[in-house]
Order: structure tokens, then C-alpha cells, then sequence
């Protein structure tokens, strides 16, 4: 859907290694720095888990040097998160370190 206003999206690329792993951006927009992460909500037991999978994504990316915003989709087709109100606003923001730093969007569908 985006390839109409943005030409290199680059699906699944690594970040840096991070607590000895690393993990997959789904999208990264080089050009615009950002990075698109997509959850889906399975279940009630991953419902509990997206906060916490978030968390750690965003610890990865802010060190990926082609990031700078991160913007989290989160797909919730049941509403099966408690509190989507409160996983927006704990994870939104501007997190800077020594590391990097990353300016966070979080929208729950």
C-alpha cells in the first residue's frame, strides 16, 4: 500500500544485535528513517504478551543506525487487549540514550 509514495521498503532486515539477539523490522523505509513493526493479537494469551514484545523491539530498533521513528501498528480484530489505551501511551514518546534515539508511534486497530 505504500509503494505508491515510497519506493524502497525493505521488508524483514535485521537490527543490530541487542541482550545477545537480534530481530526483524517488518518494514524499513531507509529514506524516511522509520521502521513499520505489525502485530496481530491471536489470542488472549498474546494479547497479555504485545506490551512486552513491544518493548523489546523498540530497544532493537533504536539501534538500528537507519532508524530514528519507529511506528507499531497492532492489529486487534477481537479487542482482545485490556488496556489498548495504556499500551499507546506507555510506549509512545521520544527515547533517547547513549545508544540512539527513537521517537515511538503506537496505533491499535
Amino acid at each position: 500500500m505504500l509503494r505508491p509514495w515510497v519506493s524502497d521498503i525493505r521488508p524483514e532486515e535485521f537490527t543490530p544485535s541487542y541482550a545477545g539477539s537480534s530481530t526483524r523490522m517488518d518494514f524499513l523505509l531507509p529514506a524516511h528513517s522509520l521502521v513499520i513493526e505489525l502485530k496481530f493479537v491471536r489470542d488472549r494469551t498474546h494479547a497479555k504478551r504485545i506490551g512486552d514484545e513491544l518493548i523489546v523491539d523498540i530497544e532493537h530498533y533504536r539501534r538500528h543506525p537507519a532508524c530514528s521513528t519507529l511506528w507499531c501498528v497492532v492489529y486487534d480484530p477481537e479487542h482482545l487487549l485490556t488496556n489498548a489505551e495504556g499500551l499507546r501511551s506507555d510506549l509512545e514518546g521520544q527515547r533517547t540514550s547513549k545508544d540512539g534515539e527513537l521517537v515511538t508511534k503506537v496505533q491499535v486497530l
